[in-house]
């Protein structure tokens, strides 16, 4: 089937400057929209998660005073209204999320997740003291990052006040860290008997007094529909930092799948086989490229086309694809998970400055081939100008493989 007509592929916004410039996808799109723009506000940090059952899609973002970390405020949210028979979305106007945060203390990194069994929308975050940076917790070795979350039984309309849940779901044995984080990114609900919840995390750990603080990922899980938290165990033998998980189907078994980034030049991942309580080793994915620092990216795993010869699981990743740097975000797509060669090459969603993305299946698309959601950064003369959103099909992306 061919592409249908995209009339909004390519649309004008202005720079700093006044000048008139045009951002257009790389490949054809059924949608897209800026969600956050640099002005009064600068935005990071995207978070997106889509609700099947109310057809309601979420996107968060970071309100910062500018776009350095130190100076994160609050969490902000757009609800949008998604139409699947036109694949028309009308969005809500920005607004703060003002009882996500804790006193004196700046909110960052959204983590959203629903549970499906109670109707229960849970949105974590780490709070921060004052401007207090990441880097002052790893020289100093103390950790100063409070665990939250904030709850909505009417799929983010209103909100509960702020639950700290720091004490009670890390325990003492498990302290001896510089810093942790969750996400950033969507949360996951899993197909087990208990429909647990994870939240992807990870922590600076302190291995020795007199080394630097090693980062490992690991998830949060919860077997009550998030009345309760424990942490799962780390991920061993490669040190991870930011990361997403996917429940995989594959030879008849559910499996979660963990995809962290590196700043050692190639992407880690880790298999469980028990929901996130324990994973097997990291390994390096070559095919999957970071810049030098690393980059957040973002993975979702789907049912495959109806025609294709195995129906486990398939992944999607997206991330920016340049080695050099934070360029060209790009999606990969690998239909063998658990196989780290068989990631393909990726095709360019967007060209030029990105950084972090957030991936959300949505279903099935008008060309009868999966369909997915994009929240993203992207700049003309940085990389988080503006927080984008796009819709597209597995045909579009990879037309051969379809």
């Amino acid at each position: 089937m061919k592409n249908p007509p995209n009339p909004s592929s390519q649309w004008e916004f202005h720079t700093k400057k006044g000048h008139k410039m045009s951002t257009m996808a790389s490949f054809p799109v059924l949608k897209q929209e800026t969600l956050f723009r640099n002005g009064t506000w600068s935005y990071r940090i995207p978070a997106l998660l889509y609700l099947p059952r109310f057809s309601i899609i979420l996107a968060f973002a970071e309100e910062r005073e500018d776009v350095v970390d130190e100076h994160a405020k609050l969490i902000a949210m757009r609800r949008g209204t998604y139409d699947p028979t036109t694949h028309h979305v009308q969005w809500s106007s920005t607004e703060p999320i003002v009882s996500a945060q804790l006193k004196d203390h700046r909110s960052m990194n959204p983590c959203p997740v629903y549970d499906e069994v109670s109707g229960k929308l849970i949105l974590f975050f780490i709070a921060v003291p004052g401007k207090i940076s990441e880097q002052h917790q790893l020289k100093t070795k103390i950790n100063l990052v409070r665990l939250c979350y904030i709850t909505s039984m009417d799929q983010g309309q209103t909100w509960s006040a702020a639950q700290d849940v720091t004490n009670s779901t890390i325990s003492t044995e498990y302290r001896n860290w510089a810093t942790f984080a969750v996400g950033p990114g969507h949360g996951l609900q899993l197909l087990n008997k208990a429909r647990s919840l994870v939240i992807p995390a990870y922590a600076y750990r302190i291995l020795h007094p007199k080394q630097h603080p090693t980062p490992h990922a690991f998830c949060f899980i919860s077997s009550d529909h998030g009345t309760t938290w424990e942490m799962g165990n780390f991920v061993g033998e490669e040190s991870a930092v930011e990361c997403q998980v996917a429940e995989v189907h594959t030879c008849g078994r559910k499996v979660l799948y963990c995809n962290a980034r590196s700043s050692r030049g190639a992407r880690i991942q880790a298999v469980s086989y028990n929901h996130g309580v324990d994973f097997e080793g990291g390994q390096r994915v070559e095919m999957l490229v970071e810049p030098p620092s690393g980059c957040h990216g973002s993975v979702t795993a789907f049912p495959p086309p109806p025609d294709a010869r195995c129906q486990d699981s398939w992944l999607l990743y997206a991330h920016p694809t340049d080695p050099k740097g934070r360029r060209d975000l790009g999606v990969y797509l690998n239909k063998s998970p658990l196989n780290p060669a068989h990631w393909t090459k990726p095709s360019i969603l967007f060209k030029g400055l990105c950084a972090y993305s957030d991936l959300q299946y949505m279903g099935v698309g008008p060309d009868g081939s999966p369909l997915f959601s994009c929240l993203f950064e992207y700049g003309t003369h940085q990389q988080c100008e503006e927080i984008i959103f796009v819709m597209f099909t597995l045909k579009q992306a990879f037309p051969s493989e379809c």
